[in-house]
């Protein structure tokens, strides 16, 4: 049996009721992925029956506004949702959250239009599955600046567009409906929608054997002469002015709740291994005992830290730079408690943790994505650095 674990006394009290159906939905949903979740890591294929449950059950709503149809949750709430749903499969989470990032970022921001952000959310909230597809293999991640190899250029007769391009780390994959495509509109930058069906979007599949989420269908897509009419330009103009801080915070779900399944796991190992020469479980030895204690500390920090912080964003402007380093401060965290939390329960399982027979070496493999996304390594570490000395100098 899986058991997914939360702590309720962790929800804020605003928005308690729809913010304790989400969890509930997402604990409901992570019981379902996890019983698919490890044939799927071997196939390195998101199961359709995940996206089938996300659409129908209108998860994927959760952080579009209540006049949408959605649940308007904050970002706490988001957070724990996300915390819940990614200790079932931590590629289905990240599929989800690629979707609850855009649309709580944009809620703040709105850097759409209001005819396509009503439009949007609609979708949104009705079983649309969306992703910002920006990444290339020049380009890296778009989070280092520079345009697109990808472009948009218009059609001789005035009727639209012609995209052409490649993008990797496409996360969702075929199963998107909607793209949000970056590309190389007369040499600024620019956001275009693509659909899924639309002549000329191709995928390769490049992601079944990564090292990390490998059921996510991040594969690469291909836009060979895509046709799009002359209003899918949804922005242009270069980069939102402002940073999303949804993303590492719900990025961050997806690795600590990868960590609380590792340490939910190996505690049911502990209470089921008996070795001949013991004679007894050997969640009993002091040893065992201690290592366990090691991770839940860990991870109990971890946890509180994240909740603070996603609790003192307020989605104003104003406090938006300030919090940029305490959410960088928040995702560094949670991510190398991951890593450490894994690491250690590979350990404590000795060596069936490095085979099929476990899912550990899948959460230990899917946890190590986290340092890849912004903000990560030194530019994280030097974000938190210099708000401290800036606090300390004021």
């Amino acid at each position: 049996m899986v058991r997914i674990i939360f702590m309720m006394n962790n929800l804020p009290t605003q928005n308690e009721k729809n913010a304790t159906t989400a969890v509930s939905l997402a604990t409901t949903l992570a019981q379902q992925f996890a019983t698919r979740a490890d044939e799927a890591d071997r196939q390195g294929i998101l199961p359709e029956e995940d996206v089938a449950a996300l659409k129908q059950s209108g998860y994927l709503g959760i952080s579009v506004p209540r006049e949408f149809g959605g649940y308007g949750l904050s970002l706490r709430d988001c957070v724990a949702a996300q915390l819940a749903l990614a200790q079932g499969s931590t590629s289905t989470a990240i599929v989800a959250g690629m979707q609850v990032h855009i649309f709580g970022h944009q809620r703040e921001v709105r850097t759409w239009d209001d005819a396509w952000y009503e439009k949007f959310c609609r979708l949104a909230a009705s079983g649309a599955l969306f992703n910002s597809i920006a990444s290339e293999p020049a380009l890296g991640s778009p989070s280092r600046g520079g345009l697109p190899a990808t472009t948009a250029v218009p059609v001789q007769n005035g009727e639209g567009w012609v995209v052409n391009g490649r993008k990797t780390w496409s996360t969702g994959g075929k199963h998107l409906t909607h793209m949000l495509v970056r590309v190389d509109l007369a040499g600024e930058g620019a956001v275009v929608l693509l659909e899924q069906n639309m002549p000329g979007v191709s995928w390769i599949t490049t992601w079944s054997d990564s090292l990390s989420l490998r059921a996510s269908d991040s594969h690469d897509v291909l836009f060979d002469n895509v046709h799009i009419p002359q209003n899918y330009v949804i922005e242009q103009g270069g980069r939102s002015p402002q940073p999303n801080l949804w993303f590492p915070m719900i990025m961050s779900t997806i690795y600590l709740g990868a960590a609380m399944a590792a340490r939910n796991r190996v505690i049911q190992f502990a209470l089921e291994r008996v070795p001949t020469a013991l004679g007894k479980p050997i969640a009993t030895l002091p040893k065992i005992q201690r290592q366990i204690g090691e991770i839940d500390v860990a991870l109990q920090a971890a946890r509180s830290l994240l909740f603070d912080v996603a609790g003192e964003w307020s989605g104003d402007d104003a406090d938006r730079t300030k919090m940029s380093a305490r959410i960088a401060a928040a995702k560094t965290m949670v991510t190398e408690t991951a890593n450490k939390v894994t690491d250690q329960a590979l350990r404590i399982a000795g060596g069936s943790s490095i085979t099929k027979a476990l899912p550990l070496e899948r959460y230990f493999r899917d946890v190590r994505a986290g340092a890849m996304q912004p903000p990560s390594g030194d530019t994280a570490l030097e974000m938190v650095g210099r708000a401290a000395i800036a606090e300390f100098e004021d």
